[in-house]
């Protein structure tokens, strides 16, 4: 079949770019990669990508495609092609742009560096065999565990385009596994690494990470699992902790968010006063309820039910990481 492809090229030499368009013949199962690999052995030799195993594992081949990030080793053209769709490919988001379609990789490694993904043994001697895990302590973990670097997520977070400190979907998704790893012992020192500035809490939740993994790995779920573990261990120094902390405050109360409580109890009362201006104008509009008759809800029974169940079932799960893994006989 016959694929045409628009790709965005630069040449830091020149520092020049642009869409250029090639059209070549594929194999009806060709991949954008396969695509890209006949127009550099066949059409232009200088077209710039990176790949390696050719099988959505080494996470090499991450690029965009219409704006979205894909690995284009697991990308089939022959629904563009029946389509009559004419694909733009560029290089991924949030990283700067080194030649074509390869990018800068630099501060992703650094950021994964800085969330210590390592196991913390906490002084504590390793068994001479193994670690016995019970299946459901291994199954906490493995969703994260398939994570490949391939920077999908990365490309696409809009925490990341405003704020290119933020430690990003990839290096969370992989501290979540170590958080709920249950040999680790690493425990609040590993979490305030990510309680921290340009932690989990400025993530704004816009799931394109999950939306784009080609792994199926949800960082965003995992960014919340992270957010979770700092939230139960009373780490509520962040306003996104004390945000979140308002949240399970006001519906056990009222079975609503109050939200004349949302901002003073998240940036504090000095903070909060700078702010009356606004909530003048608000209240102006008819945005802001009476906080002196809250909305309740009328099963109010119901989610304080729902609050405890919640409650018991994290106890639970506490109570068996306190345990921890079994370790064999030495031998």
């Amino acid at each position: 079949m016959q694929v045409t492809l628009k790709i965005e090229r630069y040449n830091p030499e020149n520092e020049e770019g642009g869409l250029e368009t090639f059209t070549v013949d594929v194999a009806e199962e060709a991949t954008l990669l396969d695509a890209l690999d006949v127009i550099k052995d066949e059409v232009d030799g200088s077209l710039t990508y990176r790949k390696s195993c050719r099988m959505a594992v080494c996470g090499s081949c991450g690029m965009r495609m219409d704006g979205a990030a894909v690995l284009a080793c697991k990308t089939p053209m022959r629904p563009l092609v029946e389509a009559g769709e004419i694909p733009v490919i560029s290089p991924m988001g949030n990283l700067p742009v080194m030649k074509d379609l390869v990018v800068d990789m630099s501060s992703f490694w650094e950021k994964f560096r800085g969330v210590k993904l390592y196991r913390d043994d906490g002084g504590v001697e390793p068994p001479v065999k193994e670690w016995r895990v019970q299946q459901e302590q291994l199954d906490r973990i493995m969703t994260e565990a398939l994570c490949i670097q391939c920077g999908c997520c990365v490309s696409e977070c809009n925490s990341m385009e405003s704020d290119p400190d933020f430690l990003g979907p990839a290096a969370l998704a992989k501290a979540a596994r170590f958080v709920n790893d249950v040999r680790d012992r690493g425990g609040k020192q590993r979490l305030e690494i990510y309680n921290g500035p340009h932690g989990v809490w400025d993530c704004t939740r816009c799931y394109f990470c999950n939306e784009r993994c080609p792994k199926g790995v949800h960082p965003r779920d995992a960014i919340a699992k992270v957010g979770a573990a700092i939230y139960q261990e009373g780490m509520h120094s962040d306003p996104g902790a004390r945000h979140a902390k308002v949240f399970v405050k006001s519906t056990h109360q009222t079975g609503y968010l109050l939200e004349t409580h949302l901002v003073p109890e998240t940036v504090g009362a000095v903070n909060a006063i700078k702010e009356i201006p606004f909530a003048l104008q608000l209240a102006k509009a008819g945005k802001v309820p009476n906080p002196l008759r809250p909305h309740k809800a009328k099963k109010l029974d119901e989610v304080r039910r729902l609050h405890q169940l919640i409650a018991g079932q994290e106890k639970a799960a506490h109570e068996a990481d306190s345990e921890g893994p079994t370790r064999p006989d030495d031998e």
